[in-house]
């Protein structure tokens, strides 16, 4: 049987570091842990397009303290690159260390490719890709376009992709239209 997270991952942000730190989310205030175990890691990874390509081996519980730990020394990261402020780089860097790959040749239908494998024997290289891909974020990405939600209580990040760039929610689904209904029963109140 399959695993199916307690609390579903959302994939919303436009970005997949973004959504990986939106793992904890507070829908109703509080905040939530997508992360409960380890498989709940591996589904976000999975759905992330991150996942292992073998199955991990490593101790029960290691990559859910894994996990959390690379999202909370993420997250100070974010914020001061987005304030604009210079980020200390060798934790994420000390991080990658840990990351080992190798490029293999492969055959398919459309011939030879060169395909990039890693290990998996460690929680640090399963959680590699992240890293990786913060990395190249915090190098790349425009961080006049990385944005928190508006939402009132909303703890969750987006990168705007918008073509106006004028996105001031998460998801127009959930703190838009929460927004929406406020100043409708506002205005109510008003009249």
């Amino acid at each position: 049987m399959r695993h199916v997270p307690e609390v579903p991952p959302l994939f919303l942000a436009d970005h997949p570091v973004l959504d990986f730190l939106n793992t904890i989310a507070a829908p109703q205030g509080e905040p939530v842990d997508v992360f409960g175990c380890d498989e709940d890691v591996l589904y976000w990874l999975a759905k992330a397009g991150l996942a292992p390509e073998e199955e991990p081996q490593v101790a029960r519980g290691a990559l859910l303290v894994e996990a959390r730990s690379l999202r909370e020394m993420l997250r100070p990261m974010l914020s001061r690159r987005k304030d604009g402020k210079r980020i200390d780089v060798a934790s994420l860097n000390a991080y990658m260390t840990q990351a080992l790959s190798y490029p293999q040749l492969v055959t398919g239908s459309g011939g030879l490719r060169v395909e990039r494998r890693r290990l998996a024997g460690s929680a640090q290289q399963i959680l590699a890709p992240v890293a990786e891909a913060a990395a190249e974020f915090f190098a790349k990405a425009d961080f006049d376009l990385v944005r928190p939600c508006e939402g009132k209580g909303c703890i969750l990040w987006f990168y705007d992709r918008t073509k106006s760039h004028r996105r001031r929610w998460c998801s127009m689904q959930l703190c838009g239209n929460r927004h929406k209904v406020e100043a409708f029963r506002e205005r109510q109140r008003e009249s």
